[in-house]
């Protein structure tokens, strides 16, 4: 039953959709409106049944309500996840069924891109809703990919988690394993790269990961040996629940910083990865810079310079994480989610 779902937490809604004549299937989740409209990006995905996507779609809104509480966004949290099936591909009919849904919500829910979703589809999307960001904009405006805005707010993120926990002020020098380099995890490579950083890269396209290493100087290894090399950082920037009893005892770094949605497989994962002595720089505080752009572009809210400026306080705001766990004792993971849900009125 929904309401005795591990990760169903007092959503205001789920909404299950259906088109028969595009062949669409979703689940939107609406966490939370307390703050305003739930915002949060629509992930294409073939799930492996129907409970595992009902948990993705709980457990990503919940992230976003979170996510944008601790951005300081005026925006609820929400998410949607699209069934990817083998005999029903894309279409630009199921993107405007799924258009025709969210609108059918009254803009209760505002998405976006997220895996699986390009802006592309977001102009597809747009025919039948005005609740949708993420379009593509001009030059020098808010809005557009949010996947560029991801990788520069885990890149200022990922320095102050460097800073607090290797006293160090660069990245010159410092060894980073990425896992995922995509549209995100590639920015993030490239912008350390560029900052001195001596990287490892993994990908499950092993091809694309090694033409990215040879192009940036960097050494690349098999996606399953990532999370086991000796580096300073470990910045997963792939899918979730990466982070579990056994990734955690099998780490050689001191510091886990990267872009994917709830990277702790479970509620004990903080302890321990704390336990480790390990920083981590929970992952909906870091990985903020993608919804700042486009709550930006949504609300007509200042243009690419102001919210370069918005996604640059990631940095401090994860050094007081970092500070307060440090006095306290307590895991960086609690103290964002004791934050947040004060934030949202939990």
């Amino acid at each position: 039953m929904l309401f005795d779902a591990v990760d169903f937490d007092a959503h205001e809604s789920v909404h299950f959709v259906s088109d028969t004549a595009s062949g669409l299937r979703a689940i939107i989740a609406i966490h939370s409106t307390h703050l305003g409209p739930a915002a949060g990006g629509c992930r294409y995905w073939h799930y492996a049944d129907d409970v595992t996507a009902l948990t993705d779609a709980l457990r990503l809104s919940r992230g976003m309500s979170y996510k944008n509480a601790m951005a300081g966004l005026p925006m609820g949290g929400g998410k949607a996840v699209v069934f990817r099936g083998g005999d029903t591909p894309k279409s630009d009919a199921l993107l405007e069924a799924f258009g025709g849904a969210i609108d059918s919500l009254g803009g209760r829910y505002v998405t976006a891109e997220d895996v699986g979703m390009s802006d592309a589809d977001m102009t597809v999307i747009a025919r039948r809703t005005r609740h949708v960001s993420g379009l593509p904009v001009a030059g020098g405006a808010a809005g557009g990919n949010p996947g560029p805005s991801t990788a520069e707010g885990v890149f200022v993120g990922m320095r102050a988690a460097v800073r607090h926990k290797l006293g160090r002020d660069s990245f010159a020098g410092v060894h980073v394993a990425i896992q995922g380099v995509g549209s995100v995890g590639g920015g993030v490579a490239e912008r350390l790269a560029h900052a001195g950083a001596k990287l490892i890269l993994a990908d499950v396209d092993d091809a694309r990961a090694a033409h990215l290493a040879a192009a940036l100087g960097a050494r690349h290894v098999a996606v399953d040996a990532i999370t086991t090399v000796a580096a300073d950082v470990f910045s997963p920037n792939a899918l979730g629940a990466v982070l579990d009893a056994a990734t955690i005892a099998a780490l050689d770094v001191a510091v886990v910083a990267g872009a994917a949605n709830n990277q702790l497989a479970t509620p004990a994962d903080g302890a321990r990865i704390n336990a480790r002595g390990i920083l981590y720089a929970p992952d909906y505080v870091i990985n903020a810079g993608g919804i700042i752009n486009v709550v930006a572009e949504y609300l007509g809210r200042g243009d690419a310079a102001a919210v370069a400026t918005d996604i640059a306080r990631i940095e401090p705001r994860l050094a007081a994480i970092f500070a307060e766990a440090s006095a306290s004792g307590q895991t960086t993971d609690a103290i964002a989610d004791s934050q947040a849900r004060r934030l949202i009125g939990r």
